[in-house]
């Protein structure tokens, strides 16, 4: 928010204590009486209050005020964006992201165009704290990130949309990981297989990768499937041989008299050849 010049001035009245609507009068401005009479200033002012003492939806609403009393003000454009920093506060995500999505298409050139984007981006982000979660937010959330890093890269909102887009990513992993370890507790092998499979063709760079090279040593070898076991083995031990996850793989295989190896002509040893041994044929 330091980049927005009306938000380090709220920031600023917040650390302070002091509430300008109090003191120029506006304190006495509510809901309920019509705002024709006021300037954006003081509307303004009265929004700062509310939101100053964590009324986000009153905040929004005075906002929204001046952009529908003074539509084509400077205020009009600063209220719009306060809009969506207030219901966002307020954890009113589809409305936050209805006004940041306003100002973007009202204003795609302005200085705080990447704010907008990257709150748009939040009102995904915040929701997805869960695995079990619809992982439609996200994907959503993968989207609008993405937008800040590509459209915005100067952007002091760059560096943080990249690495919630990375947490993102790696949350999406995790999802694929929740099922096929249902699968796998259940007998259901081939299903477990798949799931595990996408994590490494398609999640490979996130931090479920050396568990889900472990599930697949699990799996194959629960279908008697040696060779593959055997080449996943190869590939979690020469990326993660300091983990868990490596010598537990380990233990399985040589309980069998295997070895991690890389052998035979499946989707894994294709991987091997080409991360490993650099031969993309």
């Amino acid at each position: 928010m330091a980049g927005l010049k009306f938000v380090s001035r709220l920031l600023i009245l917040i650390a302070l204590g002091v509430t300008s609507a109090a003191c120029s009068g506006t304190g006495a401005l509510d809901r309920d009486q019509p705002l024709e009479g006021y300037t954006p200033e003081q509307i303004f002012e009265r929004a700062e209050y509310e939101l100053n003492r964590s009324r986000t939806d009153d905040a929004a609403w005075f906002f929204s005020e001046i952009e529908r009393l003074y539509p084509y003000s400077s205020w009009a454009k600063r209220s719009l964006i306060m809009q969506a920093y207030s219901f966002h506060q307020g954890r009113d995500y589809p409305n936050s992201r209805a006004a940041a999505q306003r100002y973007i298409d009202f204003y795609p050139t302005d200085e705080d165009a990447a704010y907008a984007q990257y709150l748009l981006a939040l009102s995904y982000y915040d929701q997805i704290d869960e695995v079990g979660r619809d992982q439609g937010l996200t994907f959503q959330a993968l989207q609008a990130l993405r937008t800040v890093i590509e459209v915005y890269p100067d952007s002091k909102y760059a560096s943080s949309a990249i690495l919630k887009f990375d947490l993102a990513f790696d949350h999406l992993a995790g999802k694929e990981m929740e099922i096929g370890r249902y699968y796998l507790r259940r007998g259901h092998y081939p299903a477990a297989i798949n799931r595990f499979r996408v994590v490494i063709e398609d999640f490979q760079t996130t931090t479920h990768t050396p568990e889900a090279l472990h599930r697949l040593v699990e799996g194959y070898l629960s279908l008697g499937l040696v060779n593959e076991a055997q080449t996943a083995g190869a590939i979690l031990g020469h990326n993660f041989q300091s983990t868990d996850w490596y010598e537990d793989s380990y233990a399985l295989l040589t309980a069998q008299g295997l070895k991690a190896r890389s052998i035979g002509d499946n989707w894994l040893s294709q991987i091997y050849r080409q991360s490993i041994k650099g031969q993309w044929y």
